[in-house]
């Protein structure tokens, strides 16, 4: 058959056919493919949450280079230009942001800056995997047509802005939190024992360690100042990139717990802290296996079957 004067969709269905009369009498061999899949997926989960209960660390450093580069491959392997384009800025400034977080000793304007590059990107993500999320749903339910969009492309719309808003969200908050940890370390109020290692004072920021002008209760011209349950008070910015961000959820000076829900209840001062903004966190935190670790246990059971001869 010459597939060149057929059209797409019927091109699609004698190709179908040729796999499925090629693969016919392979049942058994099929049922033992999906065999290895089941198991090799088993085991590699928890293989990942045991290295991750052990050593957080390496662990988090070895995924963050994954979701850093597996994309990558497939963008060039692909020749995807407008994400490598974006690919390439972000990861220009964020490796600039890095760089100044990980100095010693640090710059007292470093974690401003840290925390403010990386919620400008956690928003950005967001509002695009939301706009994404909307574009696919419009497609589903043929609001497209109402605008004469063509189903195929509202949904690569949809889609690719929501694989941008997912991918650079799981990116950012893994950057976020190896630089808070970095930061933490660095600053000196804060001290993985528990004890702080100077006596803060009352207007002075426990993360960035800059002076607070602002009081509590007043309105800010550049940013506000909110108080903890206790009674330590923070920069908008410094505490916003701590707990949301940098996914920290104790006070960065006595280390005690912070409510967030309690928080998102009381209507001042944390009422522009919105309750999706966790729930899409977590989202994230679910994804970055899937973006990270997936392609790697596709490869490893592909692997296994060319070894077993089965195909």
């Amino acid at each position: 058959v010459d597939l060149s004067h057929l059209s797409p969709e019927e091109r699609w269905r004698v190709e179908h056919a040729r796999m499925h009369a090629k693969h016919r009498g392979h049942e058994a061999m099929h049922a033992e493919m999906v065999l290895i899949l089941i198991a090799t997926l088993v085991v590699a989960q928890l293989l990942l949450v045991q290295w991750k209960q052990r050593h957080p660390r390496s662990y988090n450093m070895v995924t963050l280079f994954q979701m850093w580069v597996v994309p990558l491959y497939f963008t060039i392997k692909l020749y995807w230009w407008r994400f490598l384009v974006i690919w390439v800025l972000f990861s220009a400034v964020t490796a600039f942001v890095t760089f100044r977080a990980t100095r010693k000793p640090l710059v007292q304007t470093t974690p401003r800056l840290v925390y403010k590059w990386f919620l400008l990107i956690y928003k950005i993500s967001y509002a695009t995997g939301i706009v994404g999320y909307m574009a696919v749903m419009f497609t589903l339910f043929g609001l497209n047509l109402l605008f004469r969009i063509k189903p195929e492309t509202g949904m690569d719309f949809g889609i690719s802005l929501l694989f941008y808003g997912l991918y650079y969200g799981v990116l950012e908050r893994d950057f976020a939190e190896m630089c808070a940890d970095y930061m933490a370390s660095t600053i000196g109020f804060y001290s993985a024992s528990g004890m702080p290692t100077k006596h803060l004072s009352d207007s002075v920021c426990a993360v960035c360690g800059q002076q607070i002008f602002v009081d509590v209760n007043e309105e800010g011209i550049i940013e506000n100042t909110y108080r903890l349950s206790c009674n330590h008070v923070f920069h908008e910015f410094c505490i916003r990139g701590w707990c949301i961000v940098g996914k920290k959820q104790t006070c960065p000076y006595c280390k005690e717990k912070v409510d967030l829900k309690r928080m998102f209840s009381n209507p001042y001062p944390f009422s522009s802290w919105e309750r999706p903004h966790v729930m899409y966190g977590q989202l994230l935190d679910w994804l970055r296996y899937l973006v990270a670790w997936q392609p790697v246990i596709i490869g490893l059971v592909q692997g296994i079957n060319y070894i077993l001869g089965l195909e």
